[in-house]
Formats: C-alpha cells, sequence, structure tokens
C-alpha cells in the first residue's frame, strides 16, 4: 500500500498540475491578453494568474457577457452525454462511491472532469478548482486499485489517497490535504486509512512544488490578536460565516431545483447559467473564476465596504447558478470568496468602532475566510489547516480556531447536512445516519469474488459435465455461450439425481437442456448483504457475478462461506482493541483462541529454558516470529499481570501470554528445554 500510495500521490499530482494548466489554456482563449506563461524559472513552471479579473474589467462588455454563456454550451454537452457525475462540485460524488460503492469511480470521470471543470473555470464560471482536482485525483486512485485488482477495503483508502493529494497539490496544503480526506471522504481517522493518505499528499506535495514553487496560496500581513478583548468580533465573526453559510447552501439547492424544472433541453441549461453569470460580470467581472485576486484584496484591507457586500452578494448568486445550471466546479474557493468578503464588511465596521483595540479589516476577511469554510463543510479542523498552510500565517490561529469551532456550531444548528452531504440526502443517501450494525453493507462482492467460476459451454454433453463435476470444487456450473453471456446455471443436487442414467444420457442430454434460468445475479460493486439475502432466496451456496458495464457477462463468483468469513474477519477489525482485550480474558482462562488469518492467541507457562533471562536476552519475537504480550507474574501469593518490558526476567511460576502464526507458536512450545531440565513447556489451564 506505500508503494501504491506513492504512485497515486505522483499520479494525483502531476494531474493537478496538467489541470490547472487546462484552466489557463482555456482562459486565454475566452478572455485573450492574459499570458498563459509567466516564465520558466530553474526549471520550474511558474503558471500565470487564473483569475481573469485583471484582463476582465479591460474587456468589452459584449465579451464578459458571452464568454461563460459560450463555456456553458460546451460543459453542458459535455457532461450530459459523456458522464453525468461530472456536474457540480464533485465532492458528494466522490463521498456517495466511497460509501455505497467500494470506492469504485469510472476512469472517463478524470477526463470528462478535468475538460468540464476547466471549461467552467476558463470561460468564467464563479467556481473553484478544488472539487474537481478531489474528483479526479479520487479517480485517479480508484482506477489504478481497480487495475490492481485490490479489494474494496484498500480501492476506498486509494480514493481517499488521490483526493488528499489532488488538494496538496493545488493549494500547497499537504496536511489539510490529508485532514480533508479523512474528515470529508472516508470520515475516519484509522491509521489503515491515515497512512497512506499522508504518503500520497506528501509526495503530490513534492511534484507541485518542484514545477509550481514553494509560495502560499495567499500572502497576507502578518495579523495578530489586537487585545484580549478581541476574541468576542472574531466568535461575532463565526456567528455571521455560519449564517452566511447556511444561506449560500440554501440558495445553492434552489438554483439546482429552479434549472431542473426549467422547459429546456438539460445540456442547454449550463449555457443559460452561463449567460447570467456573464451578465453578473458586466458590472462586477471580480466573481469569474475562482477569485483569488478578489479574495487578496480583501485580506489586505483594500477593498471598501459597499464593495465588500456587492461582491458577496453578487459571487453568492454567480456561483449558486453556475452549479445550479449544470456548470462543473468545486465551492471551495467560493467559500474562501463569501468568507473574505464576509469578514472584511464585519472588520471595517468592527474597527471603525473600536479602531485602537481591533485589527483591520483583512485581518477578520482572513479569520472568517476559514470560519465560512468550516460552516459549510462541516470539517472544522480542516479548515483551519487549510487557512494556516495557505497564508503561512501562525500569529492568527486563535482566533481562527474560536471563529471556525462557532461557525460550524452555528450551521450545524440550522441544517443538519453539510454543502456536500445535502447533495447526497436529496438522492436518498444518508451518510450521516448511525453506522448500520450489520458488516456486510460496508463490503463488497468484490473483496471476496473468486473470478474463475465453474463454466460449462451451451452444447457440452453430459459426459463433459460430469467431468467437472468430479474435478471442481464447485457446487454451481454456469452455462455460457460463445462470448461469455450467462444463460443458466446447473446445479449439483439437480445432476444428482441424473448420475444413475448417465449411461442413457451421455450422448442425449447437452448442458442447455439441464440448465436453471433465472438465478439471481450480483455485479462487483453489490454489497455482501445483499449478497447474503440472494443465499438465503435462492437457497444456494454460490451466485454467479456479472459485469456492471456489460449485463450478462460472466466474470465470476462469490461463495456464501467466503462471505461469512469476511464478515468474521471485518468484525475483528472494527474492533480490534475490544476484540483482543476479551480474547486475553478467554486465553485467561485457558483457551486457545483463533484470531483469524492463521493468527492464534496463546498462554504459555514459561518454559525452563527461558528463566532467569530477560526478554531482550531471549529475542523471542526474532526466534520465533511470536510477540510477548503479556506477563503473568506470581507477586505475595497473587498473580499480576502487566504488559512486559525488554528488561523483565521470566521467573519460575510465570505465565507468558503470545500471539502469533500457528505455526510460529507452535515452535515456541516445542523450544528445547536446556540441558538438564525436565521441565517440558506446557499449556496452562490456570
Amino acid at each position: 500500500m506505500v508503494l501504491v500510495a506513492i504512485a497515486c500521490g505522483l499520479a494525483a499530482g502531476f494531474g493537478a498540475i496538467g489541470f490547472r494548466l487546462l484552466i489557463r489554456t482555456f482562459q486565454e482563449v475566452f478572455f485573450g491578453g492574459a499570458e498563459f506563461w509567466s516564465g520558466l524559472a530553474v526549471g520550474r513552471l511558474v503558471l500565470g494568474s487564473e483569475d481573469p479579473l485583471a484582463v476582465g474589467m479591460e474587456l468589452p462588455a459584449w465579451r464578459r457577457l458571452l464568454a461563460p454563456a459560450l463555456g456553458g454550451l460546451l460543459v453542458g454537452p459535455l457532461v450530459h452525454y459523456l458522464a453525468r457525475e461530472a456536474r457540480g462540485h464533485g465532492v458528494p460524488e466522490v463521498m456517495e462511491a466511497v460509501a455505497l460503492r467500494g470506492g469504485a469511480i469510472r476512469p472517463r470521470v478524470v477526463g470528462v472532469k478535468a475538460l468540464a471543470s476547466a471549461l467552467t473555470i476558463g470561460s468564467g464560471g464563479a467556481v473553484g478548482r478544488e472539487g474537481p482536482i478531489v474528483q479526479i485525483g479520487s479517480a485517479l486512485g480508484s482506477s489504478l486499485g481497480r487495475l490492481l485488482r485490490l479489494p474494496a477495503r484498500q480501492v476506498r483508502t486509494l480514493v481517499g489517497c488521490g483526493a488528499a493529494a489532488g488538494i496538496a497539490a493545488t493549494f500547497n496544503a499537504p496536511i489539510a490535504g490529508a485532514l480533508f480526506s479523512v474528515e470529508v471522504i472516508l470520515g475516519d481517522f484509522a491509521p489503515a486509512y491515515f497512512s497512506p493518505i499522508v504518503i500520497s499528499s506528501v509526495v503530490a506535495t513534492v511534484v507541485s512544488r518542484f514545477f509550481l514553487g514553494n509560495t502560499p496560496a495567499f500572502e497576507v500581513p502578518a495579523y495578530e490578536l489586537v487585545s484580549p478583548l478581541e476574541l468576542g468580533p472574531y466568535m461575532l465573526a463565526g456567528v455571521v460565516a455560519g449564517l452566511v453559510g447556511v444561506g449560500f447552501v440554501t440558495v445553492l439547492y434552489a438554483s439546482e431545483d429552479g434549472f431542473a424544472r426549467l422547459p429546456i433541453p438539460e445540456p442547454l441549461k449550463a449555457g443559460l447559467g452561463g449567460l447570467l453569470v456573464g451578465a453578473i460580470g458586466i458590472g462586477l467581472p471580480h466573481v469569474f473564476g475562482v477569485g483569488y485576486g478578489s479574495i487578496t484584496a480583501a485580506l489586505h484591507g483594500e477593498l471598501p465596504l459597499l464593495l465588500l457586500g456587492a461582491l458577496l452578494l453578487a459571487k453568492l448568486v454567480a456561483t449558486s447558478i453556475t452549479i445550479g445550471s449544470g456548470g462543473s466546479g468545486g465551492v471551495f474557493a467560493p467559500s474562501l470568496f463569501l468568507g473574505a468578503m464576509t469578514g472584511g464588511c464585519l472588520g471595517s465596521l468592527v474597527h471603525q468602532a473600536f479602531p485602537d483595540a481591533t485589527a483591520s479589516s483583512g485581518a477578520y476577511a482572513l479569520v472568517t475566510m476559514g470560519a465560512l469554510v468550516a460552516a459549510t463543510t462541516h470539517a472544522p479542523i480542516t479548515a483551519i489547516i487549510m487557512i494556516f498552510e495557505m497564508t503561512q500565517t501562525l500569529t492568527i490561529i486563535p482566533p481562527l480556531m474560536a471563529a471556525c469551532v462557532v461557525s460550524t456550531l452555528v450551521a450545524t444548528f440550522l441544517r443538519r447536512d453539510s454543502i456536500y452531504t445535502l447533495k447526497l440526502r436529496r438522492r436518498g443517501v444518508d451518510l450521516l445516519a448511525e453506522q448500520d450494525p450489520n458488516v456486510l453493507k460496508n463490503l463488497f462482492v468484490t473483496d471476496v469474488i473468486d473470478r474463475e467460476p465453474a463454466v460449462v459451454g451451451a452444447s457440452a454433453p453430459f459426459a463433459e459435465v460430469l467431468d467437472l463435476v468430479v474435478s471442481s470444487p464447485h457446487t454451481e456450473f454456469f452455462v455460457v455461450d460463445e462470448g461469455e453471456r450467462l444463460l443458466g446455471v446447473i446445479s449439483l443436487s439437480d445432476l444428482r439425481r441424473l448420475i444413475l442414467e448417465q449411461d442413457t444420457l451421455r450422448h442425449v442430454v447437452v448442458a442447455a437442456d439441464l440448465l436453471e434460468t433465472g438465478r439471481p445475479t450480483v455485479t462487483e460493486t453489490d454489497d455482501l448483504d445483499l449478497a447474503m439475502q440472494l443465499f438465503a432466496q435462492a437457497g444456494v451456496g454460490e451466485l454467479a457475478v456479472v459485469s456492471s458495464l456489460d449485463q450478462g457477462k460472466l466474470v465470476g463468483v462469490v461463495r456464501e462461506k467466503d462471505v461469512i468469513e469476511a464478515y468474521n474477519r471485518e468484525v475483528l477489525q472494527r474492533d480490534l482493541a475490544g476484540g483482543v482485550s476479551s480474547r486475553v480474558s478467554l486465553v485467561g482462562r485457558g483457551h486457545r483462541v483463533d484470531l483469524g488469518g492463521g493468527f492464534v492467541l496463546v498462554q504459555l507457562q514459561a518454559p525452563a529454558g527461558f528463566l532467569g533471562r530477560s526478554l531482550r536476552e531471549l529475542d523471542v519475537r526474532a526466534r520465533t516470529g511470536v510477540q510477548v504480550l503479556l506477563l503473568r507474574a506470581r507477586s505475595g501469593g497473587e498473580r499480576t499481570i502487566r504488559v512486559p518490558t525488554p528488561d523483565d526476567r521470566v521467573q519460575e511460576g510465570d505465565v507468558l501470554v503470545v500471539a502469533g502464526a500457528e505455526d510460529a507458536v507452535e515452535r515456541l512450545e516445542s523450544l528445547p528445554a536446556p540441558s538438564g531440565s525436565v521441565t517440558a513447556p506446557r499449556r496452562s489451564g490456570s
């Protein structure tokens, strides 16, 4: 997984660079006049601005109006006909794939999402680039995992790796990329997920810094908390950010509903949305693209109060129209924009009222920028770290933390769902529900599939079928045509009734005459809960697995016993700490406990050869491959239990609780006693 995580980080890192180049290419096409390259510096690629504000101010009104409209007319058919999951901001689609499909994302999403989002942003659509790069990186990770035929658990991890790497490379924020992935995409900080994700994030950041340089996304003054009493206005900024965040989410999905009701062809709606955004951009071209130029101006306190308020409303409407009409792009950058404008407005008013005890409006723009991201995503940890890494400003962290927590509390109080999970809830998918105790719903057919089913040709004679029965361990034999499409199933129970008549049937009956049609089938992306229901319904021990892309094509078989084994493994992995503690208590009562996968937990009377020697000297793990977990020793007539240290010496009567592979434990039990000893190692029942 480390090697695959590195490969995923490299792919997503280069993908993020390519995506930014694509955006700049389309900006050159739609807006013109902007330098495509700002130059080469010491072998590093330096991209020009991705904010068309500068050139947009100089363009005639008709070009400001038509550029987003033309981009929308291209994006609408592209997404509608090639990959509809590339529509919108992309993160909910990744979350849904992780939660419901074992991380399976179609490979075509990489190209379609990159092209559609670059067209939307490059033509002036009021969206960001973080959602697209999350979906692009996740699709790369998913494709890599499926190419290597990894189980669904590891494919989900690679989806998280791709998401983290994309964020890290795009924003030069490796910590925030990793946190975003585990906090938002996976919702799980377990080391099995977190470690590969961190590796991918780091690798992608190194790639990005080599080509783009190690500079923060925003250059800001060194703001700090002017007075302890200023924490109050910053917490007020958190309250306001929570309200604005909820308003943004409400308007965004109201826009989606409005465009959905319009009686015009779906592929044309993005063009109409682009036209409306262009109309806003005639007066306020600041709304075009990701808006980093305007954010930087707000962070430096360079925008007047009225313009800050106008940009807040204009960007909120423009982003909602762009995404609601079918454009492709993220909501993270718009959230930063809305937060900066909201904080700038509030900071201007606070600083005017208390000029000696408060910082300038730029400090409030910085803090509220993070608070609004926290309010929309319900991910305060990611928001705090993201703002720190994007600005590399440490002194403002205390008020930033307070504002982010307050805004999240306000937003979650007013609306249960984040900007991402609400989209899924509207589709009937509730990711915030309590985890289903049925662990099979988190396991998938691809985790246990056998890709070598017992296959019979449709014209196979009875004798050939009988030969297959003798040589195969399977109980179900799948009849296929020349194109490997499933025609039906021959059950071993059906064959038993005909075996006594084989002499009569040997040259008469063919496989096609014996098959049973109408048997239920599953696909690789179905969960194992569905498989178990079908096993019970059909009363069989094996189910055919057919392709999800080419319905009817046989790709493997899933056995009921394999599903049960997967269930047992998952239960153990879900509660490893609790499971081990309960198993230790069982061992304490003299039991040998099977941990699964060939590993056991055993309690042993200390071998005579161990007496008087320290665990460091014995080096049990190196000699036998067995780990000593606990030491039970007698002290004052009572037996104490403790985790041993390397310097603990084994005394007579001590009992060891050890874990390891079954054969390794057996080797430990059979260690020879020292010369002259008559005591043999034995398993204790005490």
